[in-house]
């Protein structure tokens, strides 16, 4: 039903996605870092279920629900752009710490831990953006059966995002080690992912571009 084609194109355009810096990243690493893998890992389920949404939300007509209220996907959005300039504040401010650099701060309860993954992945809604103009792109018409067809390559999607972040999980406290003995590249490491998730919030905050754009 799908082509074998079409499942290598969305695994490459995902794994593009997860290996560049966001918010999903930046949280299950620094969650990884000052809590544990464990921490990471059902953080990591948050997300996972957060993919899950957006998927089933977008190939059932999300992008009716924003051209029909567009006052919601300009607040999702604003929300994501929000959130990720804290991010790259926290990063960039005299004294911030690098999401590499151990702290010691309060252990979370696994229910919150999930919530927030969760939470994380639905502040952005470039993701349902994606599954709305990536996934059409693959999908063959003469087939059939077109609902089928968005879920399967979407889980290709899915499944390439949580392999990845699953080993940036299990490979953050090494990573943290390696760094913390070289006190400058934890500084240049701060420095670049705070500038870039601070273009991520501009460019986020001033894109024109409406629902519209991809349905």
């Amino acid at each position: 039903m799908v082509e074998l084609s079409g499942i290598l194109g969305v695994s490459v355009v995902a794994l593009g996605m997860v290996l560049t810096p966001g918010p999903n990243m930046i949280y299950l690493v620094s969650r990884s870092i000052t809590q544990g893998k464990r921490a990471g890992i059902i953080s990591l389920g948050g997300v996972a279920l957060g993919f899950m949404v957006y998927l089933l939300a977008a190939n059932l007509g999300l992008s009716v629900v924003f051209l029909a209220v567009p006052e919601l996907y300009v607040a999702v959005k604003l929300a994501g752009a929000a959130y990720l300039a804290y991010l790259a504040w926290n990063a960039l401010k005299p004294g911030g710490i690098s999401v590499f650099d151990p702290q010691d701060v309060p252990h979370d309860s696994p229910r919150k831990l999930f919530t927030m993954g969760l939470m994380t992945n639905l502040l952005n809604p470039k993701i349902a953006i994606m599954y709305l103009s990536l996934i059409p792109q693959f999908i063959d018409l003469d087939k059939g059966h077109v609902l089928l067809q968005g879920l399967i390559l979407g889980s290709f999607q899915i499944v390439v995002s949580i392999a990845v972040n699953l080993t940036i999980v299990l490979a953050a406290g090494t990573i943290a080690v390696f760094l913390s003995r070289r006190p400058s590249w934890l500084k240049v490491q701060r420095y670049m992912m705070g500038t870039v998730l601070g273009a991520l919030a501009v460019s986020l905050a001033i894109d024109t571009s409406g629902p519209a754009t991809t349905s």
